[in-house]
């Protein structure tokens, strides 16, 4: 529904405001990214038999569609942006938008297997290894190497606040498609490394500052958010649904074309 009521608003907004074009802009900025944590969730697919399946905890071998998944933390990160615009009458302005994210994985915990959480069991219970390794499932997590990275395109629209002041507040919002790639590495071990497209869309708030007749300058708050990402697993058959949300506190440069 709500993706729904953004597209609705997007083409109404469109639709009433393209006969009024004024002056097109370009613009670009650099900020610091704040990615949620990941609940991640999925399930596992079919093994081989002799293929070391691992099993639950309880030594229930683990069959295709069991349940399993694990919370990931991520560290600050870096954005950027470039924009091409047009700013119509009234204060309402679009522009098609380029954004790139990244941030590294700062670490995994809360892994559970059909529905029993295996942090405190030996590693090889991902595998189906006789060997124990000597090592949790929680240690061999906790070092979260990897990272996720958005490349994204939004259509956005704007309304500024008043207009023709020094500053000039304004509210946005956008959506488009984002290419998601995820690489999850704790202790090296490779366990998601790939990448999916997903509906992206974002809200946005800021504030203009008029520097002079053709420059501007403004800082940002966005609200970023795609549809779950589904990647294959590559320790075990199974995938995995990644949650991608994120905030972006952002500066930047537009240039008017008069």
């Amino acid at each position: 529904m709500f993706r729904t009521l953004i597209i609705g608003a997007a083409l109404a907004l469109a639709s009433t405001t393209a006969a009024h074009a004024q002056e097109w802009y370009v613009g670009g900025s650099v900020g610091i990214l704040t990615q949620d944590d990941s609940d991640n969730a999925g399930s596992t697919g079919a093994f081989n038999a002799g293929n070391g399946a691992p099993a639950i905890p309880n030594g229930t071998p683990v069959a295709a569609g069991t349940p399993y998944g694990w919370m990931t933390e991520f560290d600050s990160g870096m954005a950027a942006s470039a924009e091409v615009g047009m700013r119509y009458g009234g204060g309402l302005r679009s522009g098609l938008e380029l954004a790139f994210t990244q941030s590294d994985v700062d670490r995994h915990s809360g892994v559970t297997l059909g529905g029993t959480n295996i942090d405190g069991v030996d590693a090889a219970v991902l595998t189906g290894s006789a060997t124990q390794l000597g090592a949790t499932v929680g240690q061999i997590v906790d070092d979260g190497q990897g990272e996720i990275t958005n490349t994204a395109v939004f259509a956005n629209l704007y309304y500024d606040f008043n207009l023709g002041g020094a500053f000039e507040p304004y509210i946005g919002a956008g959506i488009g498609f984002a290419q998601v790639d995820v690489d999850y590495s704790p202790s090296g071990v490779g366990i998601i490394n790939g990448d999916d497209t997903a509906f992206a869309w974002q809200l946005k708030g800021g504030v203009t500052w008029k520097i002079d007749p053709n420059w501007e300058a403004y800082g940002e708050y966005a609200y970023r958010q795609t549809d779950d990402i589904t990647l294959d697993n590559q320790l075990f058959p199974g995938t995995l649904d990644i949650e991608n949300t994120q905030s972006v506190f952002s500066v930047g440069v537009r240039f008017k074309f008069k």
